[in-house]
């Protein structure tokens, strides 16, 4: 049997048809981040719960990726806690796109 190969949109979550799509991504990359930064400062998950007011084993679950439970508006919250300014910027839609997209970018 042969493989078939499928070119990626960009956006695993809806390649295999979350409703939810771009709110996942966006949450995947935050997460990425928060784990990130807890690594570089080389906290515990513990020490890193303290910091970021929550409890472990939510923390745990949110850096395996389960992060239904957890909002965005949280994760942005968590980076401040962590040391990181935010700073959202809203901008026209490219031409060609009705409708436009949330993405999250790393300075």
């Amino acid at each position: 049997m042969a493989t078939v190969i499928e070119k990626s949109s960009g956006n695993i979550f809806a390649d295999i048809g979350f409703a939810n799509d771009q709110e996942m991504l966006v949450k995947a990359n935050l997460a990425l981040k928060i784990s990130e930064i807890i690594a570089q400062r080389r906290l515990t998950q513990m020490e890193a719960a303290l910091v970021l007011g929550m409890p472990q084993p939510k923390l745990s679950k949110l850096l395996r990726g389960q992060f239904h439970g957890v909002s965005e508006t949280k994760m942005l919250e968590c980076l401040n806690k962590l040391g990181r300014d935010i700073q959202i910027v809203i901008r026209k839609a490219n031409r060609d796109k009705r409708i436009g997209r949330t993405s999250v970018v790393f300075a």
